[in-house]
């Protein structure tokens, strides 16, 4: 498909679809959503001249993956997001059948995105380029076509480069498949973003003591916090354990030592990054006040997608809301970003006995709770937060099957924060020493409701509704 014929779909899929997305009552109020069709891995995000930029896989033509563009954004205070239109269309012969995930950087005063270009030959036969794009005056990006080709020794299945600057040279962690199925991450530099000089394999399966871990490493990103090398990636492959890798495709987080000179990480275990249903290919930037900034894709490939029930509105899927990440105690914690307080209404207090606390409205809503004995938190009819000496459960109506599922984390709970908008769960515990991730669908103005023989205080703040579509 020409750029024109891009152009011409897409303004075809905006006008015919933005009023029947909005009147989604699912559609997420303060999260970042499409304005039509389907959203996922969320790629690009920058602090660049000021304001913090990010772009998304993007799919406007339907509610389907398939050849994907990238949409993107911008904002002041990650709260308020304006949407920009596309950034990137799959129109050259490198990336015909999709412009897939990638980073951006700030390439002496120019916004320069490095991504995958994703060509595939058959049903078993592909490759992929590294390609560069540079913003242009006016906003829009010139592509400068592939970087880098397939490394020796790997499958057509290598993509989502994460770029970054250190010590005068710039490096890339990507994505990669070797030619016996084991899942890989590799680690090169540059000094110009043009030309690439493979280190070696950062870590992966059958690397750094680990047994078989998976037939692929998708969207790693690499980054120093408090003194050690931190390592997210999502291994696909991981067989289901008793309450572990219960997803189809897991994200978590390794952390160690890299050898700059060698490119490996000396590491330790593989630990999940989020508990919940659904958390992915999260991606991470530095700010200018020295955060280490995260947002990841409320959403899984290959899993429940065809059957959400906003694909009747013309949309599908939304990212996690922006969270710190900090290093405590050997772990890795998450929290939301403090400047979602200002999304807060009117603060309301309570304490006593779960069974006789007020209902409270649960479609928009932030909650800080410390809970002793059982409570169980209803969210709408679809799911369920159970809290008692043992740990934590959450229990949801899963959409396809008309089942209920759960996730469990083991272990003392001291405290909670609850953020909720419309159609998502997110969950912060212990200060964020762990977090739990979940799309589900109540339907409109869903209600909080209480349950158990435990005691509650809480304070609770309704939410409000922020996002532009455009």
């Amino acid at each position: 498909m020409t750029e024109q014929q891009w152009l011409n779909r897409l303004s075809e899929a905006l006008l015919g679809g933005l009023n029947r997305a909005e009147g989604d009552p699912h559609r997420p109020g303060w999260h970042i959503a499409a304005p039509v069709g389907l959203l996922n891995d969320p790629n690009g995000f920058i602090q660049f001249d000021g304001r913090y930029r990010l772009f998304y896989q993007w799919n406007p033509l339907a509610c389907a993956h398939g050849a994907k563009a990238w949409g993107q954004l911008v904002s002041d205070d990650l709260v308020h997001w304006q949407h920009l239109g596309l950034a990137l269309a799959p129109t050259e012969d490198y990336e015909r059948n999709g412009c897939y995930s990638g980073s951006a950087v700030d390439n002496n005063g120019e916004l320069t995105l490095i991504y995958t270009g994703n060509v595939k030959y058959d049903r078993e036969r592909r490759t992929a380029f590294q390609c560069l794009a540079v913003e242009r005056e006016f906003g829009e990006f010139e592509k400068l076509g592939p970087v880098l080709d397939l490394p020796e020794g790997y499958t057509g299945h290598v993509r989502d480069p994460k770029v970054w600057r250190h010590d005068g040279h710039w490096w890339m962690v990507l994505a990669a498949q070797s030619e016996d199925g084991q899942g890989k991450v590799l680690l090169y530099r540059s000094a110009d973003l043009h030309h690439w000089q493979q280190l070696g394999v950062l870590a992966g399966s059958r690397e750094q003591g680990l047994d078989e871990f998976g037939y692929m490493w998708e969207c790693p990103d690499l980054f120093e916090l408090d003194g050690r090398h931190v390592l997210i990636c999502c291994p696909q492959g991981l067989p289901a354990e008793a309450d572990r890798y219960r997803n189809l495709y897991q994200c978590g987080w390794l952390a160690g030592e890299l050898d700059w000179h060698s490119g490996r990480l000396a590491h330790g275990d593989f630990h999940e990054l989020d508990l919940g249903f659904e958390f992915y290919a999260p991606q991470t930037t530095l700010d200018d006040q020295g955060r280490r900034l995260l947002i990841g894709w409320l959403g899984l490939p290959d899993d429940n997608e065809p059957a959400q029930p906003t694909r009747d509105y013309g949309w599908m899927n939304q990212l996690s809301c922006p969270r710190v990440l900090s290093w405590r105690q050997g772990k890795l914690y998450q929290n939301p970003v403090p400047e979602l307080a200002a999304l807060r209404g009117e603060a309301f207090d309570w304490q006593g006995l779960a069974v006789q606390a007020p209902r409270l409205q649960g479609g928009r809503a932030e909650l800080e709770l410390v809970i002793s004995g059982e409570v169980r938190l209803y969210l709408g009819q679809a799911a369920v937060l159970t809290v008692n000496a043992g740990g934590l459960e959450l229990r949801r109506l899963n959409w396809r099957s008309g089942e209920w599922e759960s996730r469990r984390r083991h272990g003392p709970v001291t405290d909670l924060r609850l953020l909720l908008d419309s159609s998502s769960i997110e969950l912060f515990i212990n200060e964020g020493e762990a977090a739990m991730s979940a799309r589900y669908f109540p339907g409109a103005n869903p209600e909080i409701r209480w349950g158990g023989a435990g005691e509650t205080r809480f304070r609770y703040w309704p939410l409000a509704p922020v996002l532009r579509s455009s």
